[in-house]
This record gives C-alpha cells, structure tokens and sequence, in this order.
C-alpha cells in the first residue's frame, strides 16, 4: 500500500538525499535520458532526485485528486527513482481495463512486502504465472463460490451475534453520552470470522494463548506494511533501512509465520490420525494436487502460511474501515439514516434479525454501501500496477517498469461519470441503477477490475451488508457527546486501508432494551382531503413511531407538522421492553422524520421526498 511521510520523516529524508548527493546526480541522468523525447502523460514538473514527493503531501489520494483538474485524466509523476503513472478519470479507467489490463497485469513490489519472501507466496503481490492462477482459481472455486458461502452462513452469524454483544457490553462501561470505537469491534469480528473460515477457530478469544499471540503478531504487521518505506523510492538506502521498517516486519512477520505454521502442522496431525475433517479452506490448500508440470504438485509451506496471513489482512482491514465510513456517512445525514433505518424495519421489522438473505429485498441499504465505497474507497489507488512493457495509453508513451495508479478515489468523484453532485453523500443515486462494485462498472472500481480483481469480493459483498444491516437494526446511534456533525473530522490517513484519522466513536443505544434518554419524534404526516382544516387545506393525519415502542407523551405542533415526544426510561428496570405482552408498551410501525424544521420539504411531501442531505440543523430537534 503507498504511504508518504510526515514531517520529521522528511527531514531525515532530505539528510540522506544531501549525504548520498553524487550518487544521485547518476541516477538523475539515467531516468532523464530513458524516455528520450517520446511524449509521457503530463503532470506537475518535479525536484532534483526526489521528484514529486513532496508535492503529494500526506493524502496523495486527494492531492492527485486535485491535480486531475488542471492535468487530465492520466498524469505521470516521478517519486524517486521510480516512474509513475496515475488513471484518474473513469474513462481512463475503462480504458485501462478493457483494453490495457495484460500491458499492466504486473505488481509493483515495495520492500516490506519482500520480507520473508513475502510477496512470492501473496496472491495480490504475485508475479502474473502459476502461483497466482493456481491460489486464485482456489479462492474463486473453493472459497467464495456461492455454494461454499451460502455453507457458512450460520458462522458469520454467530461472529455477527459476538460483535453485537461486545458492543452492547463496551457501552455498558462508558459514560453517558461517550461512543464506541465502533471500528474496532467490527475488525475483532471479522478477523474472528476468517479465523473459523481458514482455520476453524476463534483467534480473539482470551481462553487462546496462540490465537491472542497470532492477533498481536498481526496488528503489528499491519502497521508497519501500511508504513511509507523511504527504500522503495530510494533503493541504494535499502542497507541502511533508515525507518527500522525491515526490522520490524522481519519481526512481527516471522512470529505470524511459526504461528500460523503451527496451526498447518496441528491441522496436518489431526488429518493423520484420522480426526474428523472440518473442511474449512485450511483443509482445500493441504488438499491441492496440481499436476506437478505447469502447477505445483502441491502448496508449499511457505506459500501456504503466507497465504493465511494475506486473507487475515485484507479482510480484517477493509470490512472494518468501510464500516466506520458508512457508519460515519449516516450520522452526517440523518435523513439518510432514517430512511436505512426504516428499510430494514419494513423488511424485517423487530421480531427477527437481518439475513444474508434480505441483501436483494434491501436496495437502500446496498446504496449506502456502495456510495461509501464510491467516497471511501479501502484502497484510493487500489493495488499498484507495473507496466510488463514498453507501451502506449491514451496517445502517451509508458515505460516499462513504470509504477501505475488507479486513482479508484477520483474515480468515484469523477463529474463526467457521476453528475449529481458527486462529492454529496446520497445512496438514493444507485436506487434503480444497476451500477455496481463487481468489475463491470469503471465507475465504481473500489475492488479493482480486470485480471487482478480483488478475488473476495463476494464474501466481501455479505459481509459489509450483514455488519451494517446488524448495526443500523439492533441499534440506534448517535455521536458522541464531545462531537457534532460541523465538527466531524473527515480527514483519512493511508495504511493497510484508508481510515478515519480520528476513529469514528458513535452512542449506541439497544432499541428493544433500553430507550434513550430524552424524546424521539413521532410524525404526523398529511394527506390531502377536500375538506381539511390545516393551514394549506389539509387536516387527515396518521402517525408512525420512531423506533417501535411507544409510551405515550405530549403533543406539539410546528410549521404544520403534528409532532408527539415520547419520553423513554433510561434503565432496563424503566426503560422499553422487548415483551411485546407487557401491558405498559404496545408495538407501532417503526419510521422516524429527519427534521422538525424542514424549509425545503412541502407539508404534503412523503416521506421518500425529503432530501438526503439537508443544510438545516437537527441536533436540538432530539434531545440525547
């Protein structure tokens, strides 16, 4: 993953650069001559040896972003010593795609991932050859096929359940009006997840002495293969490894190996011995047979516990991060949340709990995940390609060996592809469209396209709409008390995934357990009659509760709206009740309004006409 540095970074950075002068004065020579005077894509004019590194900043996402205005939709940059190349519109993505994807199939390799021979045994760092074909015909066949999934439906339930009460229990110990590190529950589970799916147990578990030294041994590695490695731009500093990155990778990579290994060897005797077969996706890899010519004759070791190692990362990092972003999105726009709130209450309502199987009757909620996807991609520049050869894209000349940028955050801002106001968070957008995240759209590329796809994504697909469904149904959220939407910080920082520089901490509240303090709204919405009373001529009036229960309260009515507060205990002793026969509560329609001041909404408007992104305030409107 590309990562740039912070400031003490660069000072230290430019102390090396002036120590190692003459040395760079050849290699300045060298790359200036190797184009000739063939024409290369046009981008901002660079420094002496270092290029322009230090134009990108620390969010290189956005300031490319930027740059795509004044340059184009392909901009060429020079980033030490190597050659780079950024698509950043989705017309240069479909083109990219379509027509170019063997001319870049390649992998750039940074140096953290050859730690260990790391990168030999990962399916997304591979060389395009036998290695890669044979690991992901056994992902795509084997692991996320449909019929494997749907298999393991009842284990994703259970880490979902898990999730929800370590939720529940966290909330138990802060103070009113303090959130959650929402994110960091959500990578527990589904790290917990991949852990029954690979190996067939629970790696977050205080009872497992090797499962809680494999997760810290984990954390670790992906900090520092998140990290900027000043070695990948300047490669004659690979001896002295100035940031310690290498140390520390050889470390904490070589502990997750003899870790992971000892499950192989464990999971190895028990097979020997006759022990019942799980078939989990550990058994599928020591099961391979290749043909022993143009394939292995089986997985080596090496490539084995790489390989666990790679499916922990990638699928940890991105549910987690997503998550935290669309969970974000929704309490920066509440009408959007009650509208994904109300979805689910339609669909399932309050008696059961969201299914893998209600994903296709939830179209707003598979909005909502797309549109984060769409602002918040895991992965701005998906994983770096490389140019096999010299070639030509779009009228410009590309050097082989030239690193390559699908700028999947630009893309998803690109005006020309998305011209409803595309830095504005609305999911009604994919409502009717059949636009999608699945390689066929170069609009929406946050998995990548082509030959080098991300292989998971069908797992992926469950798994975000299951994580988020759960949170949004079992739950009601607010910010915490120290945060309000105008002062939501959207910064994002580059690690493994791009993720919030300040983890989102959001108030959950158990919405059949224990009620809010303070009143939530119930509206009055109008129908027209011929013979109202109300100030435009209309008076028929019918109610929907907010969150289910409904414990009486007073009337107040504003601009034409009735609206009723409904006070809820804040104990499980007073508070709402999930019996549904207690005599004190009784069960209504479940829907909520986004505002009780609402300029832009006609008094007659539906529900569904109120905009997703309104410009007035709502925060006095519900006291929490």
């Amino acid at each position: 993953m590309l990562h740039f540095f912070n400031f003490n970074e660069w000072n230290f950075l430019v102390c090396l650069i002036i120590f190692f002068l003459p040395v760079l004065v050849f290699l300045i020579r060298r790359s200036s001559s190797s184009s000739g005077h063939r024409r290369l894509p046009p981008g901002p004019k660079g420094w002496p040896v270092i290029g322009n590194m230090f134009d990108l900043g620390t969010m290189p996402h956005r300031t490319l972003t930027d740059l795509g205005h004044k340059f184009g939709p392909v901009i060429w940059l020079t980033l030490g010593v190597r050659n780079t190349m950024s698509v950043q519109s989705a017309k240069a993505a479909a083109e990219f795609f379509k027509n170019h994807d063997l001319s870049f199939v390649e992998r750039t390799v940074n140096e953290n991932a050859r730690v260990h021979d790391y990168h030999k045994g990962s399916l997304a760092m591979a060389p395009y050859g036998t290695h890669w074909r044979v690991m992901r015909r056994l992902v795509t066949v084997e692991m996320v096929v449909n019929k494997r999934i749907n298999e393991t439906a009842f284990i994703r339930r259970k880490c979902i359940d898990n999730m929800q009460l370590w939720i529940e229990e966290e909330a138990s110990k802060v103070k009113e009006g303090r959130g959650v590190h929402v994110a960091r529950f959500v990578f527990l589970m589904t790290f917990n997840l991949l852990g029954n799916l690979m190996l067939s147990r629970d790696l977050v578990d205080p009872n497992s002495e090797e499962g809680m030294e494999f997760f810290k041994a984990m954390n670790g590695l992906m900090e520092w293969n998140g990290s900027g490695n000043v070695v990948d731009f300047f490669p004659w500093l690979r001896w002295l490894d100035p940031q310690g990155l290498k140390r520390k990778m050889k470390r904490d990579l070589g502990k997750a190996i003899q870790i992971a290994s000892k499950f192989v060897k464990g999971r190895i005797q028990e097979r020997e011995v006759g022990g019942e077969k799980t078939k989990d996706f550990l058994d599928v890899l020591l099961e391979f047979e290749g043909n022993g010519i143009d394939e292995p004759a089986k997985i080596s070791d090496h490539d084995l516990n790489i390989f666990i190692l790679e499916i922990f990362m990638a699928g940890s990092e991105t549910t987690s991060s997503t998550t935290e972003w669309a969970l974000t999105e929704l309490l920066c726009n509440p009408a959007t949340l009650v509208e994904a709130k109300a979805e689910l209450n339609r669909v399932i309502g309050p008696s059961r709990k969201i299914e893998e199987s209600d994903i296709d009757n939830l179209p707003y909620l598979q909005g909502i995940i797309k549109e984060t996807l769409r602002l918040h991609p895991p992965i701005p520049f998906l994983v770096p390609r490389k140019a096999m050869h010299d070639t030509s894209f779009m009228g410009y000349f590309v050097p082989k060996d030239t690193q390559v940028f699908v700028n999947a955050y630009a893309i998803g801002r690109d005006p020309d592809a998305w011209r409803d106001e595309p830095t504005l968070f609305k999911p009604e957008r994919f409502i009717g469209s059949k636009t999608d995240y699945r390689g066929q759209n170069y609009e929406l590329v946050p998995f990548g396209a082509g030959r080098r796809m991300c292989a998971g994504v069908p797992l992926a697909h469950r798994m975000l709409h299951l994580t988020l469904g759960t949170l949004l149904h079992q739950f009601d959220w607010s910010l915490d008390a120290n945060v309000t939407r105008e002062t939501m910080d959207w910064k994002d920082k580059l690690g493994i995934t791009m993720r919030k520089s300040e983890p989102l901490l959001a108030v959950p509240t158990n919405w059949y357990d224990k009620g809010p303090t303070g009143y939530l709204i119930v509206w009055y919405a109008y129908e027209t009659r011929q013979n109202g009373m109300g100030r435009d001529g209309t008076e028929q009036r019918w109610s929907k509760d907010a969150l289910g229960w409904k414990q009486g309260g007073r009337r107040r009515r504003r601009r034409g709206y009735n609206f009723v507060f409904h006070r809820y205990g804040t104990s499980r002793s007073k508070g709402m009740r999930r019996n549904e026969n207690s005599p004190k509560i009784r069960p209504v329609e479940q829907r909520i309004p986004p505002v009780l001041d609402a300029p832009n909404v006609e008094r007659n408007a539906s529900f569904h006409s109120i905009p997703s992104r309104p410009t007035y305030q709502t925060d006095n409107a519900v006291k929490t």
